[in-house]
């Protein structure tokens, strides 16, 4: 036993640099990711997804299969265990997709019909390939376009302040233009693997996912099960970015574990991932801008469209990211939805608010060069004093802060603001900003600190780390909260057993178990500053922060950065370069400036992604993608990435609890726009289509053959190609 007396030195472990702690595990492979994890007596499953886009399954060979070595089982609609769809879980209704084998119905090409389950992966692969699926296809329809036949608004979807029409008409400066972004997919490293088995009456999920306790919940749900009868882990997890929540891989590893009565994995191809575990919709998105003629915001209306499936319907809320930005007389923000034959999209790392900047940002880039303002200047003009629609004060709002840095760092004042103006060789130059914001919000979360006999210390949280850094940034949270070295503190994680916290999303994870941990680890501290010894089970305190978080409201809670960028365009071949990035945040108190920085610059990274690369195409004929895996689906090289850098200014908030803000999404937020405003610059076109690809360059017209001038016109605008 330890004798705890006196109360030990402040150490100070947030705000400095740590290198994480689970680092070393990963680099050697001692951390076993969830396809990995071996098991007694393991079979393994593998999907049998659909090759129609829409219509009715006939007939399923399964017979001819069941025969093939090392078989165990097929399961379908024609044999698949009943499962309960009719509730409302954490994040609303669930997606009908999860309720798996239940039907003959085929709504999108992708879709689940079979599950072959064998003695090793390989065997149920060449099962699977083999399985006969006969077809009752009808006609689909996959084709998105603005206003097209089907859309509608969803309820509470739309947002009015003031007459936008009136101001719209009374404005010395209008704007109206029609944004375009692309489907987009996440494409994680790590594929989405799940293993279920039974043991002493207890369900147990070895999962790669974003939050144990939302997968457990769910699948109670489904499968009709005590809540507590119900464990899921996942240690370690290689990238979610939105798409790891509960999805079809776990329903059918529970249901062929509970089949069989023994271990099975089931893990997804790259190929299955892009119909099976969401993306990010393609979005159409018109943008109105009224303004004085120094450019002050009569009118501010931002329309965004997105599609969903016929099954289940997902908003990716675009329209929603200007309603805590500019200030304007008037305001008008709504998103629609279309339902198609195709995948329910789902979340991806900044939902609405990335595509949203791409739109409202390139469209105050376009008011700016119209007014003849600088386009700092003009966000500047209309900065808000509260809420533009709500009229909440803000926690803090270090937006103007932001630009001064980074405006002074990236050497703006220097720009010329003539488009098409500055040259080496065949490039052509330019450099382009965006404005950047994310919420702040907080979510209930419980935590267990325990006081060790041999002096150390234990937290227990159910949060989750996929690649952020959290399980490092908690460490130093609670050693700063016990006033001990962090090499004392050991913090375990994503284990439903736990209790509840909130998953990882919406940049909240932190934030709320930070907040959950740091409550416990200050009353252990105060209880060990008592005096007495601790016993060889240790001393535990345990934290909820349910009825805390009423202190956060009657406060809008954003964080907020500044985007600059460089880009070379050439004139020969239409190829854009990024040259340099520069990302000033105000992100509220950062715990680990080394894993914060990583994040940001993440970010900035899949909005160079987003700016010229990603674009997943859909067959009108099929309704399937044109290369579905990561040859088709291009993302960022490490060629195609510049020098980026990414920093922050200090933003206090006395206010706030907790004073963490979260830094895993707004890095993505206004860094593809500040991108397209720098192709702007340098080209004198706009481009309102992402991805900026090549042909769309040379389409435009704003480039020429080798040796010839370059005309390049001011108000140009790209092709809609």
């Amino acid at each position: 036993m330890t004798t705890m007396t006196g109360t030990p030195a402040v150490t100070g472990a947030v705000g400095t640099a740590h290198t994480r702690v689970e680092g070393v595990a990963k680099v050697t492979g001692a951390a076993r990711y969830a396809g990995e994890i071996p098991y007694a007596e393991l079979a393994h499953g593998w999907l049998v997804v659909s090759t129609v886009a829409r219509g009715r399954i006939r007939s399923i060979g399964a017979d001819a299969v069941l025969a093939m070595p090392g078989v165990l089982s097929v399961l379908h609609h024609g044999n698949a265990p009943r499962l309960d769809i009719d509730y409302v879980g954490l994040l609303g209704r669930p997606d009908p997709t999860l309720a798996v084998f239940q039907d003959d119905r085929v709504p999108y090409l992708g879709w689940p019909v079979a599950l072959v389950v064998a003695e090793t992966s390989e065997q149920a692969r060449e099962a699977a390939e083999a399985l006969v699926v006969e077809y009752d296809e009808e006609p689909h329809d996959v084709a998105f376009a603005a206003g097209r036949d089907g859309t509608y608004t969803p309820e509470n979807s739309a947002v009015e302040k003031g007459d936008v029409e009136a101001e719209l008409a009374a404005s010395a400066v209008v704007l109206d233009a029609e944004y375009t972004t692309p489907e987009e997919h996440h494409a994680m490293m790590e594929p989405h693997a799940a293993m279920a088995r039974w043991e002493d009456g207890r369900l147990e999920v070895v999962d790669s996912n974003q939050g144990t306790m939302w997968v457990a919940a769910e699948l109670a749900n489904l499968f009709s099960l005590d809540p507590t009868s119900v464990r899921v882990r996942s240690e370690h997890v290689g990238g979610g970015f939105g798409s790891k929540g509960i999805r079809v891989h776990q329903v059918c590893a529970v249901m062929a574990a509970t089949a069989l009565q023994r271990p099975v994995r089931v893990v997804l191809t790259r190929r299955q991932m892009f119909s099976l575990t969401g993306y990010r919709s393609p979005t159409v998105q018109r943008v109105r801008l009224g303004a004085d003629a120094d450019g002050r915001l009569r009118a501010f209306a931002h329309e965004a469209q997105n599609l969903s499936s016929t099954v289940h319907e997902f908003i990716e809320p675009s329209a929603a990211v200007g309603r805590a930005m500019y200030a304007s007389d008037a305001h008008h923000s709504v998103n629609r939805v279309v339902r198609l034959d195709v995948p329910t999209p789902t979340f991806m790392r900044a939902p609405g608010e990335a595509p949203g900047s791409f739109a409202m940002e390139c469209a105050l880039d376009e008011l700016a060069e119209k007014c003849g303002v600088d386009p700092i200047a003009l966000r500047v003009r209309n900065e808000p004093d509260a809420g533009p629609v709500s009229g909440l004060p803000f926690s803090s709002r270090n937006l103007l802060a932001c630009f001064e840095e980074g405006a002074r760092r990236f050497g703006w004042a220097d720009r010329d603001p003539r488009p098409g103006v500055r040259r080496e060789g065949r490039w052509l130059l330019g450099t382009g900003v965006a404005a950047a914001s994310f919420p702040s919000n907080a979510m209930p979360s419980t935590a267990a600190v325990t006081a060790e006999a041999d002096g150390t210390f234990t937290v227990r949280i159910n949060a989750a780390d996929i690649g952020t850094g959290a399980r490092t940034a908690l460490t130093q949270i609670a050693a700063d909260a016990l006033e001990v070295e962090p090499g004392r503190v050991r913090t375990r994680i994503a284990d439903s057993d736990f209790g509840p916290a909130m998953i990882a999303g919406g940049s909240m994870g932190t934030r709320s178990w930070a907040w959950a941990v740091t409550g416990a680890a200050k009353e252990l501290r105060e209880k060990l500053a008592l005096g007495g010894t601790v016993p060889p089970e240790g001393i535990t305190v345990r934290s909820d922060t349910s009825e805390a978080l009423a202190a956060l409201a009657q406060k809008e809670r954003y964080s907020f950065g500044a985007q600059f960028a460089e880009t070379a365009v050439d004139v020969t071949t239409g190829e854009v370069r990024v040259r340099r990035m520069l990302g000033i945040f105000a992100a509220g108190r950062i715990v680990n400036p080394l894993t914060a920085r990583s994040q940001l610059v993440g970010g900035m990274t899949w909005g160079l992604s987003m700016a010229l690369h990603e674009e997943a195409v859909r067959d009108a004929a099929s309704g399937g993608h044109v290369g579905a895996d990561l040859a088709g689906y291009h993302v960022a090289a490490n060629a195609d990435v510049p020098l980026i850098e990414a920093d922050w200014v200090e933003d206090t908030d006395a206010d706030d609890p907790v004073g963490i803000k979260g830094v895993g999404e707004i890095g993505i937020v206004g860094a593809a726009a500040a991108i397209a405003n720098a192709v702007w610059h340098a080209t004198g076109v706009r481009h309102r289509h992402l991805p900026i690809r090549p042909d769309r360059v040379l389409l435009a017209g704003a480039v020429a053959p080798a040796g010839a001038g370059v005309s390049v016109g001011a108000g140009a605008e790209g092709p809609d190609a």
